[in-house]
């Protein structure tokens, strides 16, 4: 089968489109026909083997313990192994998968979910990671109520979109920040304000939110606390700094020490994509309050340019690859 594979950690051109052999699935696994799969930043962090602590984590400390690259994943099932209960040949799902940049791939059945009836497999495609970060940051971490006010950075990338509107599901009045291009696109997934950070300094505008969901991960403790209203709760879901060692995280780390000695509640996010959250988040989508948001297809073969243009802060909403 054709598939994304790198041998070694480093930038795009340690990706490269080859043939391997097909996975077999074991006991509790699915094999499952990719047709589609999403681009996030979780991909690329796995691709570079930074930051460090990334290897650290059981993802190979020399070089990938998983070959093939790709997490978001939507496709049929093409065979079940021993024990698997929820699906047979033929059902259509979406869900997380080390190494879905492939034709095939073998998945836990426990990291499968149906798919939304009302999706597309290639929109199923840009759900899992990025939409259930965004539930993780309203519900569980910033715990939005209806009425508060919610501030949202990097409101119009594959995070922040579904963020937006899950904000809004829960009931929050949304300011989003993002760039000029990405405007329309936030205001018409019903953020009742935004803000142009390339016009304009959110920091001199944005105060006195209930909740601060930053997803950019770009600007300060200090800045972002400074957009609270004095018992708000800021909520670190981004964090993509060049340092080797930390990366973005250092923010996170001082958060935690900081968060018992003020007054506004701190908490750092931690991405994860467990089987209850795939199944609210197919319940908000047929309702109706949440729609994927998909800039662009790549074909496989341009997967690595795809994570280019990730990287580069190009994509409105989410990019997915295409098999």
């Amino acid at each position: 089968m054709k598939a994304i594979v790198q041998d070694r950690f480093g930038s795009f051109d340690a990706l490269e489109l080859r043939d391997v052999a097909r996975p077999v699935a074991g006991d509790g696994e699915v094999l499952v026909r990719v047709h589609a799969a999403g681009v996030d930043q979780g991909v690329w962090h796995l691709m570079a083997g930074l930051p460090y602590p990334v290897r650290l984590a059981g993802f190979g400390l020399r070089r990938p313990k998983f070959p093939v690259r790709g997490r978001d994943i939507a496709g049929v099932v093409e065979e079940v192994g021993r024990n698997v209960t929820r699906f047979a040949p033929g059902d259509e799902v979406f869900g997380t998968s080390d190494g879905s940049y492939a034709e095939y791939a073998a998945v836990r059945e426990d990291r499968l979910a149906p798919k939304p009836p009302s999706l597309t497999l290639e929109q199923a495609a840009a759900v899992p990671a990025s939409a259930c970060t965004a539930l993780k940051a309203v519900r569980d971490a910033g715990r939005v109520r209806p009425g508060q006010r919610v501030l949202i950075t990097g409101a119009g990338g594959g995070v922040g979109t579904y963020t937006v509107q899950i904000a809004k599901a829960f009931g929050g009045e949304v300011t989003g920040v993002c760039s000029t291009g990405k405007a329309d696109l936030v205001r018409s997934l019903g953020a009742e304000d935004v803000i142009d950070y390339t016009r304009e300094d959110f920091a001199t505008r944005a105060r006195g939110f209930d909740v601060a969901i930053d997803i950019a991960g770009i600007r300060s403790l200090r800045v972002m606390r400074a957009a609270l209203a004095p018992r708000g709760t800021l909520v670190l879901a981004g964090g993509e700094g060049s340092g080797r060692l930390l990366g973005g995280t250092h923010r996170q780390l001082v958060a935690l020490v900081l968060n018992p000695f003020v007054g506004h509640t701190l908490r750092p996010l931690l991405s994860a994509e467990p089987l209850e959250d795939l199944l609210a988040l197919t319940d908000l989508i047929e309702s109706g309050a949440v729609r994927p948001v998909i800039d662009r297809a790549y074909p496989l073969d341009q997967a690595p340019e795809a994570l280019r243009h990730l990287r580069e802060g190009r994509a409105r909403g989410k990019f997915v690859i295409t098999v």
